[in-house]
């Protein structure tokens, strides 16, 4: 549905975005996570035809982006992270104006708007003024507006940054209801909204793909030291050496309550090999349990450059 080949943005010298290439499936909901300054707001922005590239291609719906662009766009919904609403209008007012835009005749914008009003669960706020909406609704109307053409692919850019947890929640539900009947891709730089949503994610750093895959394979193909939490009830004097003679452990770091994190190789599991030594002490076990690779720890992993290391070593 869509298809991004060797996309770049070059301003002077400098490479915002270099040759990004990937594909979006029909029906698939795809992240697309990087830290500050790695390329993202740029390459949305040429995705979505806001930002001619200079080099490469995207191709949504088999539209040419670039060479057929009024073809390509009446396929893309596009939420931007600060959306622009007329503050004085009704919300359908809004909408009905979006919609002549879009090229709706009355019938279908009449037929469009109870429909994206039902979806996006506007229609108690349907006569209010946007600028008296809360802004978890305010993100709502932007959605309404931006499915309001029906298009095959949406883009949303950070759909819930500053919200408060409630309408967090809400927009995900939302996004993920939209996600079964659109191929979809989300910008956004909150881990767990990635975690819940998406079937794929792309990581991106100085402008590059650094990793592609799903949630799951990039636990696999990235995942580091396993760590084991250990809680004792009174530990001894050489809870902590015991702990660290145990196969697999390469490193034992205390904490308060008489917990322990064990830092173990790659791919090891030493629970057994810990409960065991803790019964032959006649030690009281409270806790054990194995933390996965997480995707915030390989997010932090593939965007975390070997100067910034070496600087927080040093402070």
């Amino acid at each position: 549905m869509i298809e991004v080949q060797n996309l770049t943005r070059r301003y002077g010298d400098f490479t915002a975005v270099d040759a990004v290439s990937f594909s979006v499936s029909d029906g698939q909901i795809v992240g697309l996570l990087g830290p500050n300054g790695a390329g993202k707001p740029t390459a949305i922005r040429m995705i979505t035809g806001f930002l001619p590239p200079t080099e490469g291609r995207v191709t949504v719906a088999g539209q040419n982006l670039f060479t057929a662009p009024t073809a390509a766009r009446r396929n893309i919904g596009y939420l931007p992270e600060n959306v622009a609403l007329y503050g004085e209008m009704r919300v359908c007012e809004y909408l009905s104006y979006r919609a002549r835009l879009e090229g709706l005749n009355r019938a279908e914008a009449r037929k469009a708007m109870a429909q994206v009003l039902a979806d996006c669960l506007l229609e108690s706020v349907a006569r209010q003024v946007i600028g008296t909406l809360s802004k978890g609704y305010k993100q709502r109307v932007g959605l309404a507006a931006a499915i309001l053409h029906e298009p095959a692919v949406l883009v949303l850019d950070e759909p819930t940054v500053g919200l408060d947890p409630k309408q967090i929640i809400a927009i995900r539900e939302l996004i993920r209801e939209l996600g079964r009947k659109r191929t979809l891709l989300l910008s956004t730089h909150i881990l767990p909204e990635v975690e819940l949503l998406c079937d794929r994610v792309i990581i991106i750093d100085g402008g590059r793909i650094v990793a592609e895959g799903t949630p799951e394979s990039l636990r696999r193909n990235w995942q580091g030291e396993a760590v084991v939490t250990v809680e004792l009830k009174d530990p001894a004097v050489d809870s902590q050496a015991v702990l660290a003679s145990i196969p697999g452990v390469v490193g034992v770091e205390p904490r308060a309550g008489g917990r322990f994190e064990l830092r173990c190789r790659s791919g090891s599991d030493p629970r057994e090999e810990v409960f065991r030594a803790v019964v032959e002490r006649d030690w009281t076990l409270l806790e054990l349990a194995l933390r996965e690779t997480s995707l915030e720890d390989i997010f932090v992993r593939l965007t975390t450059s070997d100067a910034e290391s070496d600087e927080e070593v040093v402070q």
